[in-house]
């Protein structure tokens, strides 16, 4: 039985390193939990983009199609850094974008040279 779920795991991660991108992967349509936003981070000539595809409060549908990232580029495993909009203040700021699972991707802007953050982490 251990022989079998040793091979299992060994063919699983094959699997995992072949697939590539798709285990790590920051695609895709994600929630911002304290407004409800969805935001579509997608390729953009090998760096990663956002834009706003929904709102759940309807006085924000301004914001639909907005772009609050653009070529943010990959940092190290599972971590982009780009500049990012807050739609709140409608400032720039350096973000840092990093992917903690399938399923939650932390975003977080910066000012005064990383001196001052704030971070969110967005559900898929």
């Amino acid at each position: 039985m251990r022989t079998f779920f040793a091979a299992s795991l060994a063919a699983a991660s094959l699997l995992s390193s072949v697939a590539g991108a798709q285990a790590a992967d920051p695609f895709g349509t994600w929630t911002r939990p304290s407004t409800g936003t969805q935001v579509s981070f997608y390729d953009c000539g090998g760096k990663l983009c956002g834009k706003v595809v929904g709102v759940k409060d309807q006085t924000k549908k301004d914001t639909v199609g907005k772009v609050i990232m653009t070529g943010a580029a990959k940092s190290g495993d599972n971590t982009w850094k780009g500049d990012l909009l807050n739609l709140e203040d409608g400032k720039t700021y350096s973000g840092v974008v990093t992917l903690e699972g399938p399923k939650a991707l932390n975003l977080k802007g910066c000012a005064l040279g990383g001196l001052v953050c704030k971070g969110e982490t967005w559900t898929k």
